[in-house]
């Protein structure tokens, strides 16, 4: 399964997502550029709305339901950002959302979509009752089913994000975001190649759900097998139509431990006092382990969400 989209999708794109969500701030540290040996310019969709990159892909791919199908109502299913972006993006479109999550998903990520108007159902944390529970409640609803990632409006969405930061900083020579499904990075491959200078692009990925690393060492989609990782953004399996653009567009997927993505999660929180969740901390994670692949250069790293169980964390004060 392959997937084409041009750039003038991506514009069009822009000129929806732009009426929903924010164009965020990039920001630097020094401090942290002498630790990295490189110069990292930070694009803080941890800023988004609803804390996160996904508010793009959702505000877009809602934007083209038919009328038919918003007054059916959408429905998806999410551990938490998607989740979240679903529900906001469907209430200021006017449309019903009903929202699968698991129930070990974040509090912080629950209380989100319930605040934004989502119906949320609970399943097992199991990819298989996620589209259960789904296809359950679609037979009943007729509601139109908005995939967190494998989907050509949610990749076009999610590009306006590094399409943003080339165009503010194009000097940039590198761009580095984590992997889960790949809507961000196929996003982001798309982007470098329309509105970068010959820009490269990695990838970051926990070592525990390393399935985008071997999918593009075996040319074929592997699946995770286990799901151990503090960064919860990133469980989910590779999507056909991401890895379709990935799997040619990607320098290199490089891998991180749990120990690696708390130290970089502690450095962001601590050098520049902006909260971060542990998927977000994947890419500098990344840049630190490799520091030869980007010594001296110009590094933009999409820090992609900051929605983080301050419950949790309290607990531990």
């Amino acid at each position: 399964m392959s997937i084409n989209i041009k750039k003038e999708e991506i514009d069009l794109a822009y000129g929806v997502v732009k009426q929903f969500c924010h164009n965020t701030p990039v920001l630097s540290s020094l401090s942290i550029n002498i630790i990295a040996g490189c110069e990292l310019f930070f694009k803080c969709e941890n800023f988004q709305k609803i804390g996160a990159f996904k508010m793009r892909g959702a505000a877009y791919a809602l934007s083209k339901l038919t009328a038919n199908e918003k007054q059916n109502g959408v429905i998806t299913h999410s551990s938490g950002n998607h989740a979240q972006a679903v529900a906001l993006a469907a209430k200021l479109q006017g449309i019903k959302a009903e929202i699968v999550m698991p129930r070990t998903a974040p509090r912080v990520k629950v209380k989100g979509v319930e605040s934004y108007g989502g119906k949320i159902t609970f399943c097992e944390p199991t990819i298989s009752a996620r589209q259960e529970t789904v296809d359950q409640i679609k037979s009943r609803t007729k509601a139109t089913f908005i995939p967190p990632y494998d989907h050509k409006d949610i990749i076009t969405g999610q590009a306006t994000c590094a399409k943003e930061l080339l165009e503010e900083k194009p000097e940039i020579e590198v761009l580095i975001c984590p992997v889960g499904g790949g809507g961000l990075l196929s996003g982001t491959i798309l982007a470098s190649d329309f509105y970068g200078n010959k820009t490269k692009v990695y990838a970051g990925e926990p070592e525990e759900v390393d399935d985008a690393y071997r999918s593009i060492k075996s040319g074929k989609i592997e699946k995770n097998k286990t799901t151990n990782t503090i960064a919860d953004g990133l469980k989910t399996d590779l999507g056909e139509l991401n890895f379709s653009i990935i799997k040619d567009g990607v320098e290199k997927i490089l891998l991180v431990n749990e120990a690696e993505i708390k130290s970089v999660m502690r450095l962001i929180w601590e050098r520049m006092k902006i909260i971060i969740e542990p998927s977000c901390a994947v890419p500098l994670a990344a840049i630190l382990r490799n520091k030869e692949l980007f010594k001296n250069k110009k590094v933009g790293v999409i820090l992609t969400g900051g929605n983080v169980d301050l419950d949790k964390f309290f607990k531990t004060i």
